[in-house]
């Protein structure tokens, strides 16, 4: 992967769960809701300084979030932070950059 390039889209394993799962909060509290599944689908990296995740999130039967996670560089000691997000995804819908 060339910095500064996504990379191809994944599966996700249990190291995207675990981002995902730290920033579901500010999900919950940006849409005003709860969401009861919240499950890492697959996902692209992007290394900027530091990394950005794009996740896709299954949080209904149908339903899916594709959130932009940014995880800063570790010198840095912050938390992964939700920059962006898209509602009303399908399972089919590409994971792109936004």
């Amino acid at each position: 992967m060339m910095c500064g390039a996504p990379s191809a889209t994944q599966p996700a394993a249990a190291g995207t769960q675990a981002i995902a799962d730290q920033v579901k909060s500010q999900l919950e509290e940006k849409e005003n809701k709860k969401f009861p599944l919240f499950k890492a689908v697959e996902f692209r990296r992007q290394v900027v300084a530091g990394t950005n995740h794009f996740i896709k999130v299954q949080v209904g039967d149908d339903d899916y979030v594709h959130i932009r996670v940014f995880e800063s560089l570790p010198h840095e000691n912050k938390p992964p932070a939700l920059t962006s997000y898209q509602t009303n995804k399908a399972r089919h819908d590409e994971l792109s950059y936004f």
